[in-house]
């Protein structure tokens, strides 16, 4: 981006700026449905069941890390990790009823433990090691 003339630079990183806005709103949207689809999925089946409850923790986490990025331009990393465990915690309720097998669900709960670190970590990065924006 350098090596462009300045009218060009601003005019691509506003052209990247809009492209980013339209597909947060591209998200935002695909996940409303998705939760409206889930919703009359639960309807059809006459039932609320944890992984449906889960899903919608995901769904939640979904959105809070898109309006945070709306309000400031940054995703805090720790929300992906957010969503990862919940995800994990859901892969392991609907497979354990079915087929999982004990190693299986051992190594998705080890997966979880250290997800739940890195965002320790990174809680603990954030509160005693602050770092500038300059």
């Amino acid at each position: 981006m350098k090596n462009l003339p300045y009218s060009s630079s601003g005019l691509v990183i506003r052209a990247l700026h809009w492209v980013e806005w339209m597909v947060l709103i591209l998200l935002s949207g695909t996940t409303v449905v998705a939760i409206g689809q889930e919703v009359i999925l639960m309807i059809l089946q006459r039932g609320v069941h944890l992984h449906n409850i889960l899903l919608f923790f995901i769904y939640l986490e979904v959105l809070t890390m898109i309006g945070l990025y709306f309000q400031s331009g940054k995703v805090p990393l720790r929300y992906p990790l957010y969503i990862a465990i919940v995800a994990i915690a859901r892969q392991i309720t609907i497979d354990s009823m079915t087929d999982m097998n004990g190693w299986a669900m051992a190594g998705l709960a080890t997966v979880i433990f250290i997800l739940a670190l890195a965002v320790l970590v990174i809680r603990y990065g954030h509160i005693h090691l602050p770092y500038d924006d300059g």
